[in-house]
């Protein structure tokens, strides 16, 4: 079936069919760049307009339907809808700690307090504020307690100036020495998300790579440009289906941090192979035809890789991970569509202003091309080719090091305490409840029982129910039962020892629900457990239960397909057990800085705390799209030299030479735009840029250009062996336009 689609797919896309297909689209493209151009903008600006117009609507909510703890809330809801806030309203807590050598009880501070309450009821949209004591909430100490907030309006929904108006009201109590700090599910006080200065430095870093790669201002604009372009019709088109679809906003950021890196790499590769074809005399509509035509259907091909890495997040059947591969899906195919539709417009307006002979003269000698000596040493891969073995064994060495930490993986959602700084007043908030009540406050589970009409003693049921979870190892408090209007259903809260993070948590939901069973059978009461904490417990085991399904089924894709690409069994074989490795230590070093607290004040993590639950499944997507990418390019290059020569070390040697300048400029860009989406205060777009970073740092230097040609030194022909009957059954995929060259080059006899 796959080699099925491969053959499909290479057909459709010119890639074995119509060898003629990417040239002539470039031609065509030439022809009439004015209106292409002019077309894409006219689409740009008119997803602009609607887009603006309709605003954002990002669904935030990250729930697997199907989970016990999904279920659970969906059934408490039905059976306490009247009791509980709905997606109408909001609530914020005010967290006060009284000043010292005084408590909450005090005449001053309650006087304040009540000063505040009276000034938090005149805003607009509030509805009501009851104060600590009412709650009966102080703190054993009588120094900390909260008062709740409640709103009109939903969390996503209330403005920044009401925001505004309740952080100057705490004026009040905070001018009188009381610490007064907000925290909430749902009303965000301190900004955590993305800023676009970061995506802006990332691309000013990217612009000086490509300067420096082209020698020339001009041509290192055009990536931007393209990238920009493709990327801003994709965003626009995210913005508006969040309208129609469920769309969480950490996808439109995975997007953009894909469709910005990838869009300017692959026209990175397309100019690249312009300036070659320049530099050897051709005309300029020529050398963008054969560029479209050769380094264009690579892009193509590279394009649907990371395609079906991210699509394939739909085969772990969680719903925000599929939508978060069909957004990616859409952002990396509309980078490929610029990239060899609209870029050949843009380059034949500018024609010689980017060929080779306006190189800059500075640049030039920034990029070693002032010095043909320089410029034509190959030493990385001489060195690598005379001791293959050593770099082989200390290159593993030093990736199963780092992977070791990934035994102790641990997934999760990111709790108050990771996602905010502790000068934020979420953060504050959250430290003096941790005070108050001990870190278990912040993991509560809910506890539903649901009990028959036609049982006995429902209340010496329940009060046993009550004393058993008090019982549990791990457990600090049980409240409850709770009766709803109608008497047959009954909520405890459950108050755990230890905070929403931790592994002895899990451990008491996991024991609540074995109780459950017995519970069941015994008395016919049906017990379950909900509230964030588990909720974020069961994604995380869902996530993981998906991992080695998700990652073993991208595994045997990647094999297949470069078996197709590079007619070996064994050189797909290292590709795959290189990105084994490359997977095992980006994800041993996450373990080893987020959740074992290692430099994370270097890499700007409030605090230590297990790995987001979806980026292993997430960076396992992408990297596979990204290491086939690396391998094409750098292999593809020695397998044309081997079927020339039929010598091994020199196929290696022209394959560094002639693609690992691309590779590693085109690497470079990457961790440059995945680093910059690093600097942003929001822990999980933190988490995926730093891993993106790092497993690109790891496939692309370590793995792509060290293991990969010390290994096919090693093996020799035998890198290209392939029984003949599976030569018959694989789809003959042209990746870099192979063909096509020799068409040209009969055809330039000819002439």
């Amino acid at each position: 079936m796959i080699t099925n689609v491969l053959t499909f797919v290479s057909f459709k896309f010119g890639i074995e069919g119509d060898i003629y297909k990417l040239f002539n689209i470039a031609k065509w493209s030439i022809t009439h760049s004015k209106k292409v151009i002019f077309s894409t903008v006219a689409i740009l600006v008119l997803l602009a307009i609607v887009g603006l117009n309709l605003g954002l609507n990002f669904e935030e909510d990250m729930t697997i339907p199907g989970t016990p703890a999904d279920e659970a809330a969906t059934f408490i809801t039905e059976n306490f809808s009247d009791g509980m806030e709905d997606d109408e309203t909001s609530t914020i807590e005010i967290v006060f700690k009284a000043p010292e050598g005084e408590d909450l009880n005090s005449d001053s501070v309650q006087g304040n307090i009540g000063e505040l309450i009276s000034e938090l009821m005149d805003i607009a949209h509030v509805e009501g504020v009851i104060p600590p004591w009412d709650l009966g909430n102080i703190s054993e100490d009588n120094m900390i307690g909260y008062a709740e907030l409640y709103l009109d309006l939903a969390g996503a929904e209330v403005s920044e100036e009401t925001k505004d108006d309740i952080v100057s009201a705490l004026d009040i109590t905070r001018d009188n020495d009381i610490q007064s700090e907000l925290i909430s599910d749902s009303v965000v006080f301190s900004a955590n998300g993305f800023s676009h200065m970061t995506e802006a430095v990332g691309v000013v870093i990217a612009f000086l790579i490509l300067s420096i790669m082209f020698a020339s201002f001009v041509t290192a604009g055009l990536p931007i440009v393209s990238a920009i372009l493709g990327l801003g019709i994709s965003l626009l088109t995210i913005v508006i289906g969040t309208h129609i679809f469920e769309i969480q906003s950490v996808s439109i950021v995975l997007a953009a941090m894909l469709g910005l890196a990838l869009g300017i790499d692959y026209a990175l590769f397309i100019i690249n192979r312009f300036k070659i074809q320049r530099a050897k005399g051709n005309s300029i509509v020529d050398s963008i035809a054969i560029a479209n035509g050769t380094a264009g259907t690579a892009v193509v091909f590279a394009g649907i890789t990371v395609i079906i890495g991210v699509l394939g997040l739909a085969v772990t059947g969680i719903p925000f991970l599929t939508v978060m591969g069909v957004t990616s899906a859409i952002s990396i195919f509309l980078s490929v569509v610029v990239s060899i539709l609209v870029l050949p417009a843009i380059m034949s307006l500018l024609g010689n202003k980017i060929s080779p002979d306006n190189e800059n003269k500075l640049l030039r000698r920034l990029s070693k091309k002032g010095n043909k000596n320089r410029s034509s040493s190959n030493k990385w891969g001489e060195f690598i080719v005379r001791r293959p073995k050593s770099v082989v064994l200390v290159s593993l060495g030093l990736l199963i090091l780092i992977s070791i930490p990934v035994v102790n993986l641990q997934l999760g959602l990111p709790s108050t305490e990771m996602t905010n700084h502790e000068d934020t007043t979420e953060r504050k908030a959250y430290d003096l409840q941790t005070e108050a009540y001990g870190e278990g406050f912040h993991s509560a589970l809910i506890v539903g029982a649901e009990v028959p009409t036609n049982i006995e003693n429902t209340e010496e049921s329940l009060g046993q129910i009550l004393t058993d979870i008090e019982g549990i190892d791990g457990v600090s408090s049980v409240v409850g039962p709770i009766p709803n209007e109608s008497q047959d259903f009954f909520l405890f809260n459950v108050i755990p020892n230890t905070g929403p993070d931790d592994q002895e948590t899990k451990d008491v939901i996991d024991d609540i629900r074995e109780y459950a069973v017995d519970v069941e059978n015994e008395d016919n009461i049906n017990l379950m457990v909900s509230g964030t904490t588990a909720m974020n417990f069961d994604i995380s085991t869902k996530l993981f239960e998906a991992l080695p399904i998700f990652g073993g089924l991208i595994i045997v894709l990647a094999y297949v397909i470069l078996v197709a690409v590079f007619r070996s069994l064994i050189v797909p074989l290292k590709a795959v057990l290189g990105f084994v490795l490359s997977i095992g230590a980006t994800l041993g070093f996450m373990v080893f800085v987020i959740q074992d607290g290692n430099l994370i004040e270097l890499f700007g993590f409030p605090s230590s705390g297990p790995i987001l639950s979806f980026l292993p499944v997430v960076t396992i997507g992408i990297l596979f799209g990204l290491a086939m990418d690396y391998e094409l390019f750098l292999v593809s290059k020695m397998r044309e030299v081997f079927s020339e020569t039929g010598n091994a070390k020199e196929a290696v040697l022209q394959g560094i030479k002639d693609s690992g300048k691309v590779v590693v400029t085109a690497a470079l860009i990457m961790m440059t735009v995945f680093f910059a989406f690093m600097a942003t205060p929001d822990t999980m777009i933190k988490s995926v840029g730093m891993a993106l970073a790092f497993g690109v740092l790891f496939d692309a230097f370590i793995v792509r250009l060290t293991i990969v040609p010390a290994v096919m030194t090693l093996l020799g022909e035998h890198a290209w062996y392939l029984p003949k009957w599976v030569n018959r059954i694989m789809p003959n995929i042209d990746v870099e336009g192979e063909k096509l060259l020799h068409e040209i080059k009969k055809e330039e006899k000819i002439r």
